[in-house]
């Protein structure tokens, strides 16, 4: 299986996501919180080059900064930086074994903040291990059972988890 950057951010939040963004079935396109991050990527930081497709990566921005390409990752929001964090890493360490070496920047629009993000052996220690478990995860016949979570509320799978309760 092919992990890619989405598997990434989402293994940092909910487990039941990677497993059914996995096996491909889609989230609900029309959700609002679907709309407001496209239209955040979409309008914000309008300079930097926008989505770019390099092998199994899609970056969000790409940018020189003097010698360094410095890639960006657009988000809502701050509040589940950690999978926001690794999912960078994993584009750094994507574009690192192909030669490339850049750092990366997380981007805030809406609360105006960047934070940095540099390629480390920890990191990577870290990345492999949710790599391995993403896969396993991918394995399972059926999805982990739904964990009520702050992130629930905006998630556009909710209807899988809890569409009794929607």
């Amino acid at each position: 299986m092919d992990v890619n950057g989405t598997h990434i951010w989402y293994y940092f939040i909910c487990k039941r996501e990677v497993w059914l963004i996995a096996h491909q079935i889609a989230a609900d396109q029309e959700d609002d919180n679907l709309e407001i991050g496209r239209f955040i990527s979409e309008t914000s930081y309008q300079r930097q080059k926008k989505e770019l497709l390099i092998g199994n990566i899609k970056v969000d921005r790409i940018r020189r900064e003097g010698d360094t390409l410095v890639v960006g990752e657009v988000k809502k929001s701050s509040t589940y930086e950690k999978g926001a964090y690794y999912q960078l890493l994993f584009y750094l360490d994507t574009l690192r074994k192909m030669g490339i070496e850049a750092k990366g920047e997380l981007l805030f629009p809406k609360e105006k903040k960047v934070t940095k993000v540099e390629w480390t052996e920890e990191g990577k220690r870290v990345l492999e291990e949710a790599v391995a478990d993403i896969r396993r995860i991918a394995r399972l016949p059926v999805p982990p059972e739904p964990k009520k979570i702050g992130f629930c509320r905006s998630c556009a799978y909710r209807e899988y988890c809890f569409a009794e309760e929607s």
